[in-house]
């Protein structure tokens, strides 16, 4: 179903705004990204959150407001297997049982993620550990070093050579499903499945 039938607003969520500023997550190639929304009506945001979760949920991809803030809504595509890799790690662990997070589930980690952000007026610190960013560079920004190597999607701190390579793949996949897009393809067979990653 294409996103032209939803009529919600200008900023509304659609297909445009996840290929956007999700293709990678979509690609399997990075455990998630977030991006904020514009909405008239709370009603219809959950609509169209469930309607892209009917779509992706048999691709192992899960959509889920992180914030609502007056009319605009953060939004949080995820891998939550690939999360579930990533809390594994153990300086990730570490940092985030550190910071008062129960690191065996994912969801109870999301869930105390969404309640710092009800709080903080910006991005708690550990918000990169949810995106898939490199233990490394969240611990250094973490830490507040100014050591920071290069920025790009995210401030490295570690493997500078390896996170250009990984900005340059992101890039590479967004134009590219922004060109699929444009032909025609869905979100819904844009989204790769976990199996076929």
């Amino acid at each position: 179903m294409s996103s032209q039938i939803f009529d919600f607003g200008v900023n509304m969520i659609c297909e445009n705004m996840i290929v956007k500023y999700c293709s990678p997550t979509l690609a399997g190639i990075k455990t998630a990204n977030m991006f904020s929304c514009c909405f008239s009506d709370k009603k219809e945001l959950c609509g169209r959150i469930s309607y892209f979760n009917s779509l992706f949920c048999k691709k192992g991809l899960r959509l889920m407001p992180l914030q609502i803030k007056g009319k605009r809504a953060l939004l949080y595509l995820y891998r939550p297997a690939h999360l579930l890799r990533d809390l594994k790690n153990s300086m990730t662990c570490r940092i985030l049982r550190e910071l008062g997070y129960c690191t065996e589930k994912p969801e109870s980690c999301v869930a105390h993620l969404v309640g710092k952000l009800r709080v903080c007026e910006g991005f708690p610190h550990e918000i990169g550990f949810f995106l898939g960013y490199p233990p490394e560079d969240v611990s250094g920004f973490i830490n507040n070093s100014s050591k920071c190597k290069f920025v790009g999607c995210w401030k490295v701190y570690g493997d500078e050579e390896t996170a250009r390579k990984l900005f340059d793949e992101y890039q590479k996949c967004t134009n590219a499903y922004s060109e699929m897009l444009g032909r025609g393809l869905s979100v819904e067979h844009l989204a790769i499945a976990d199996g076929n990653i």
